[in-house]
């Protein structure tokens, strides 16, 4: 690629960025069907903006007026390659900070966790008049940084190292998809900055043992040419934990369980195809000691192929 060519992809890159701004993108993740082929390379940045002002102190709905509005927004940088077309690479890494619109409590800002997940589509075959594939993910993600993990909910993390393994079933006929998928999230310990805590009971250590996770995610959706357009809903299950007491602050092995619904879109420039742009909007309907939060994303991506004999076989197969 020359350099002309390279400017006219960054600034096609900066005007979709503005004209896309009003939208709400969500980033390329490992929980999609979307593959790399084979030396092909995608990597770009989203923005995220989460609020809430009522949550769930347990099973209890209700607002704090000391705090306000709780906002949490954040850069996240990811890159995806194709080791092969049924095999992907992925790594990211999300910079977040915090505010309170009220009260005394102070924002909190860094980079968060470093996450690399590993993405393969062992099983595709005919079924009916579409196409059924199997995916397998596994993923890590480690703290960058030793952040505050105690200061809930201005905290930017909860400090664990995770084990990620989950398996996605997907269906194709026509234009139209349907997706689910199960997650399993194994948590290491964390630890706080005081030296003893009250869960249940007094616990005269810095060390907070962190209940496992499960997730689940089921979307149905459009995938054209250009646009992939999806409606999902999401769950996630602490396996244990326990709730906030009455008036207290979040802690970290608190039970957060929460069922949100949301809507997507990928957009991929006509004019230009190693642009694209994904959107998105999430919305907390119920929730376990989690605020109800409305989260919006916006973000765009460039594609290209790193070897040449790969990028002209995969061209030539779409014209035969």
């Amino acid at each position: 690629m020359n350099l002309i060519k390279l400017k006219k992809h960054f600034a096609s890159f900066a005007i979709f960025i503005c004209m896309m701004s009003p939208l709400f993108l969500l980033a390329q993740t490992d929980n999609d069907a979307i593959m790399m082929n084979k030396t092909q390379w995608c990597t770009g940045a989203t923005y995220m903006n989460s609020q809430w002002k009522n949550y769930w102190e347990g099973t209890l709905k209700r607002n704090n007026l000391n705090i306000g509005n709780v906002s949490t927004q954040s850069i996240m940088l990811m890159t995806n390659y194709g080791i092969t077309d049924k095999l992907n690479v992925m790594v990211g890494a999300p910079y977040i900070w915090t505010h309170a619109s009220a009260g005394t409590l102070h924002g909190l800002k860094g980079f968060q966790d470093l996450s690399l997940f590993v993405k393969w589509k062992p099983i595709t075959f005919n079924l009916g008049k579409g196409k059924f594939s199997i995916f397998t993910i596994g993923g890590l993600s480690t703290p960058t940084n030793n952040y505050n993990t105690s200061f809930l909910p201005m905290s930017i993390g909860l400090g664990t190292t995770n084990l990620i393994g989950r398996l996605m079933l997907y269906y194709k006929t026509g234009i139209f998809f349907a997706r689910a998928s199960g997650s399993y999230v194994w948590r290491s310990n964390t630890k706080i900055d005081q030296s003893s805590y009250y869960t249940t009971e007094i616990h005269y250590t810095n060390k907070v043992q962190m209940p496992d996770v499960f997730t689940f995610n089921g979307s149905v959706g459009i995938y054209k040419k250009y646009l992939i357009a999806e409606a999902m809903v999401d769950n996630m299950t602490t396996l244990g934990g326990f709730d906030i007491r009455r008036n207290d602050m979040p802690f970290p092995s608190n039970r957060m369980n929460s069922t949100s619904i949301g809507a997507h879109v990928k957009y991929t420039l006509p004019f230009d195809t190693h642009l694209s742009a994904v959107a998105g909007i999430d919305y907390v309907l119920k929730g376990r000691n989690v605020g109800q939060a409305t989260t919006f994303n916006v973000g765009a991506f460039y594609a290209l192929y790193l070897s040449k004999k790969e990028k002209n076989s995969h061209e030539s197969s779409k014209t035969h």
